[in-house]
């Protein structure tokens, strides 16, 4: 399935993934509601990626603080290993960890990875990252697995046995979790075409630029203002072509 976004400075044309069905369906089922025709780019950093969907963004006036609009539902988390935030990827905005522990994606809002390369040193750095982020991911789900456990040893105030149940699940943690944080593949990609690795395992990617990378460019690299809005708005009309 593919999506063809229609800017002023030329269309972008993305690849939905289907190994993450729930973004793409909804995605799909937006764009032929008409739900992104209208608004802006809103956010755009040089060197790291354009963001749009917000609704608010529609016939917003200059100065309107954006980002936090959007439909009254968030879709379960499609973190995949494989689909990773090279430069032209497609992923699904979100809030904070904070108060967004499963990782939900944002109901509309998408964001278009631009990035940097990096090299191996820093590659190295971040799959070590990740890979604790992929451990201590395993430990927080193994623990919501022993809850009751969990609950029952602290009323009890059982420190030895809290201790040494860390300590088994942390072992199982790390067990589950095999390799490097960043495989082979992906450091290839992002010491030569780019992107941006730190957010791997962090949102969901759905999809890639196939036509107008050239278009991505332009609009990461247009000048910004407050909450790194685009001084000239940038906006989108959005069509499903295949």
């Amino acid at each position: 399935m593919k999506v063809k976004i229609q800017t002023m400075l030329g269309d972008i044309v993305v690849r939905l993934y289907d190994e993450t069905p729930i973004h793409r369906d909804n995605f799909v089922k937006l764009v032929k509601e008409g739900y992104y025709d209208g608004t802006l780019f809103h956010r755009v950093i040089k060197n790291f990626m354009i963001q749009g969907g917000d609704p608010d963004s529609k016939g917003a006036p200059a100065g309107k603080m954006l980002g936090v609009g959007g439909p009254d539902y968030t879709l379960e988390a499609e973190i995949k290993d494989n689909l990773y935030h090279k430069r032209g990827a497609l992923a699904a905005a979100r809030q904070g960890d904070e108060v967004n522990p499963e990782r939900r994606s944002s109901g509309s809002q998408f964001y278009i990875v631009w990035g940097q390369t990096y090299n191996e040193g820093q590659l190295k750095q971040f799959s070590k990252q990740l890979k604790m982020q992929k451990i201590q991911s395993a430990f927080n789900q193994l623990a919501m697995q022993h809850h009751d456990e969990i609950m029952q040893m602290r009323r009890e105030r059982n420190r030895a046995g809290l201790q040494e149940l860390q300590d088994k699940l942390a072992a199982e943690a790390e067990a589950q979790v095999s390799g490097d944080g960043l495989s082979e593949e992906q450091m290839k990609i992002y010491s030569t075409i780019g992107g941006t690795p730190h957010l791997d395992g962090q949102y969901t990617v759905f999809g890639e630029v196939e036509e107008g990378l050239d278009v991505v460019e332009m609009i990461q690299g247009t000048a910004t203002g407050r909450a790194d809005r685009p001084v000239d708005d940038i906006e989108m009309r959005l069509s499903v072509i295949e």
